[in-house]
């Protein structure tokens, strides 16, 4: 009897797992839950993959906008989903980074948990801006500048907690420098700010920042990747200033917890595919963003890395998101 009813198990399971591994190409719609409103950066990048992800899985990808608390309620709407593949999540470093890291997080998910890894899409690196009237003209002129005024410069933030203000913090840790926080309700808002010179410092996501420093509006001083980026290869990275800085949102697809292997290695190679097509890095470029793909044991281990580490500088720092 015992033999029997595993036997059943075993084909009852065998039966369900492959019904899963033909949903993302068996012409269901697949649904992109984007946890930012429409219009935004985060909205345009799932745009940007969405219809060729679904040429290559042989159906139709529909973005799904739902935004509110920090990208937390799009979130848990698609840890809740069922997981066969019809469900699926454009994540960031708020949202399975950032946001769990704070010891007053009360997200309705567990990030590390609730969620199957599939596949990192990219990374964006922030860029350091300062006024035209700046005496500093390169990242070490600021970082001494900084050092002669303890205290007395101020940089702006996008509010308590987001990763702007979290990657200030950071860098002024490793770089032993005193400023003034002052949070603004989106980095934009900060922008008048900052080039009429109330403000001496913003580090902001190299989308919103660059078109100000192209412009002439602003001075761009270094990006915060660890390398130089072929998106403003003119640009050098903080790290050759203060060494072993680095601070990037990443972008990347979960689905469910339970999603099964063949679905999700099916997501991860028709994804890995639309990454190597021009139209999408242009895009991406656009965008700011720097493709990565891989497998989705190297994204989960790179998620798991980032959390620790904004964990440890919230924690170091004291840093709230209230």
């Amino acid at each position: 009897m015992t033999t029997r009813r595993q036997f059943l198990a075993a084909l009852a399971a065998a039966s369900t797992t492959t019904a899963w591994a033909q949903a993302p190409g068996s012409g269901r719609p697949i649904r992109l839950v984007v946890p930012f409103p429409a219009g935004g950066a985060t909205d345009a990048f799932a745009r940007a993959i969405s219809q060729k992800l679904g040429e290559r899985l042989g159906t139709t990808v529909i973005v799904d906008n739902k935004p509110g608390a920090g990208g937390a309620i799009g979130s848990d709407a698609a840890a809740k989903a069922a997981p066969d593949g019809d469900t699926i999540l454009l994540a960031t470093s708020s949202t399975h980074s950032i946001g769990p890291s704070f010891a007053n997080a009360k997200l309705p998910y567990d990030a590390a948990k609730d969620f199957t890894p599939i596949v990192h899409l990219g990374n964006s690196p922030n860029i350091v801006l300062v006024p035209n009237s700046s005496p500093a003209k390169t990242m070490k002129e600021w970082v001494e500048y900084a050092r002669k005024n303890p205290g007395k410069l101020n940089y702006g933030s996008s509010g308590n907690g987001t990763i702007v203000h979290i990657s200030t913090e950071y860098l002024l840790s490793m770089a032993g420098l005193n400023l003034v926080h002052i949070p603004y309700r989106g980095t934009g808002l900060s922008i008048p700010d900052l080039a009429s010179g109330k403000l001496d410092l913003l580090v902001d996501s190299l989308t919103s920042g660059l078109p100000h420093v192209r412009s002439g509006r602003l001075r761009g001083l270094a990006i915060t990747s660890l390398q130089r980026s072929p998106l403003v290869p003119d640009l050098p990275p903080v790290a050759d200033t203060v060494p072993g800085y680095e601070a990037i949102t990443w972008f990347g697809l979960y689905g469910p917890k339970n999603l099964p292997g063949p679905v999700v290695a099916k997501i991860n190679a028709a994804v890995n595919q639309v990454l190597k097509d021009k139209e999408v890095m242009d895009a991406f470029a656009r965008l700011g963003i720097e493709t990565a793909g891989g497998t989705p044991q190297q994204f989960a281990t790179m998620v798991e890395a980032d959390r620790a580490k904004w964990k440890k500088i919230i924690d170091e720092r004291k840093i709230t998101n209230e």
